[in-house]
């Protein structure tokens, strides 16, 4: 997880912001898609494209890479290689879609869906 000078920063010091965008990222690729907010997808959406364009490589390198970023995640990182990866192989990018549900009760926050195509 590259250390980020620009970008969102949601109300969190940048220790909260990091592991909630590794656990954004990590729920993506385990579930295909998430609801959370706007901004938190459209941050995290670049994440989750770097990954899959790094899967799609499929050498040992590429996988300790992503195992070094998600060490706790072994069998997210194995699908990640064995399902994900090949699917998008003849893509080069836009591995996911912004999807909008519509807004929160609470707060009206536009909640929107995170998917892989």
């Amino acid at each position: 997880m590259a250390h980020r000078i620009d970008g969102r920063k949601l109300g969190r010091k940048h220790g909260a912001r990091m592991a909630l965008f590794k656990n954004l990222t990590v729920s993506v690729l385990r579930y295909e898609k998430v609801r959370t907010t706007e901004a938190k997808a459209k941050e995290v959406r670049g994440q989750v494209e770097r990954v899959i364009t790094l899967a799609k490589r499929g050498d040992l390198t590429a996988r300790r890479t992503v195992l070094s970023e998600f060490p706790n995640e072994p069998l997210v990182i194995n699908k990640l290689f064995d399902e994900i990866a090949p699917k998008y192989a003849d893509r080069t990018s836009g591995f996911t879609r912004i999807v909008r549900i519509g807004q929160r009760p609470g707060d009206a926050a536009e909640i929107v869906q995170l998917e892989l195509v």
